[in-house]
């Protein structure tokens, strides 16, 4: 089979490509631009391009079984700056690869959604994905209107699609920027012998998830031909007090945490079910938080070159 991973070189997608790889898949991965941690993998097809041009996604489309949709130009912290960006960067150029998609009849996509902003304030924890959509920024709203286009392409036009709404990823090779990923962004602060920021009280409650475990989860839902929409989380639920304590304990540092002011797009608990991955494709998550940030942060001292 012949996948075509968009977004292949960030974060999650070259997790994803070393998954299929070591399956025994062939892999073409169509980014921005190279992979900023790692030479390109032996035997993979890199295109590099525009999502937004429709052209370069035609091309990278020729001869491919599989797309893995993983592009989003904004992240959860950035969508509310620009709402028409948000829609214009990330939906359009998404109709554009259904259409493409249809016209080339490659019927199968797996798309990368978000569980962490699509159910807004949860009514039930952990959160099932019959519940209702509700999102509370754009980021949300942007990610939800695209799973409604995937499953209207689905009704009509014979997509066939799996839809993963990840919780919080975390590991090795996320960006080291701050507008995404508390884990990433405590470590990298406590490697530079920063400050660790923390907005509100501390008490937010995030479901984090190994992005090796994720990688996991999005191949296997992509290759098994089954269609729907899936949780992609561990089912427990920490907070970040609770992070701030297992980085105290892989870093041996002790860390003083400033409190800033609460954001008011944060939801306060969110924890995803994921009892129905387990049940449809046999899938457990294998890295607990305190050996995944333990990793994490070996990974990163040997980036930086830190003690």
């Amino acid at each position: 089979m012949k996948a075509l991973v968009l977004g292949g070189c960030g974060f999650i997608g070259s997790h994803i490509v070393d998954q299929l790889v070591a399956s025994g898949h062939s892999v073409r991965v169509f980014d921005r631009y190279p992979e900023k941690f790692r030479p390109p993998v032996s035997g993979v097809d890199y295109l590099f391009g525009d999502f937004r041009d429709s052209m370069a996604l035609i091309e990278a489309l020729v001869d491919v079984d599989l797309v893995f949709h993983l592009v989003s130009a904004t992240f959860p912290g950035t969508a509310e700056l620009d709402p028409q960006a948000d829609v214009r960067d990330n939906v359009i150029p998404t109709l554009g690869l259904l259409d493409a998609m249809e016209k080339f009849q490659v019927n199968r996509l797996l798309y990368l959604s978000s569980g962490g902003t699509v159910y807004g304030i949860p009514e039930v924890v952990p959160t099932p994905e019959s519940h209702p959509l509700r999102p509370m920024n754009s980021y949300g709203i942007v990610k939800t209107a695209i799973e409604h286009y995937i499953e209207l392409y689905g009704r009509t036009r014979g997509l066939r699609y799996a839809i993963i709404r990840p919780s919080n990823p975390y590991g090795p090779r996320q960006a080291h920027v701050g507008v995404q990923g508390v884990v990433m962004t405590f470590l990298n602060r406590v490697a530079r012998n920063e400050p660790i920021e923390v907005w509100g009280d501390g008490k937010v409650v995030r479901d984090y998830l190994y992005v090796e475990d994720l990688a996991r989860l999005c191949v296997a839902a992509a290759v098994s031909e089954k269609v729907g929409v899936y949780n992609g989380g561990s089912g427990q639920g920490t907070s970040i007090r609770e992070i701030i304590e297992h980085i105290e304990a892989a870093t041996g540092r002790t860390l003083n945490p400033v409190f800033k002011p609460g954001r008011p797009v944060d939801v306060p608990r969110s924890v995803l079910d994921a009892s129905l991955v387990m049940n449809e494709f046999g899938w457990r998550w294998e890295t607990g938080l305190q050996d995944g940030i333990r990793q994490t942060w070996e990974w990163l001292k040997h980036r930086t070159g830190g003690p």
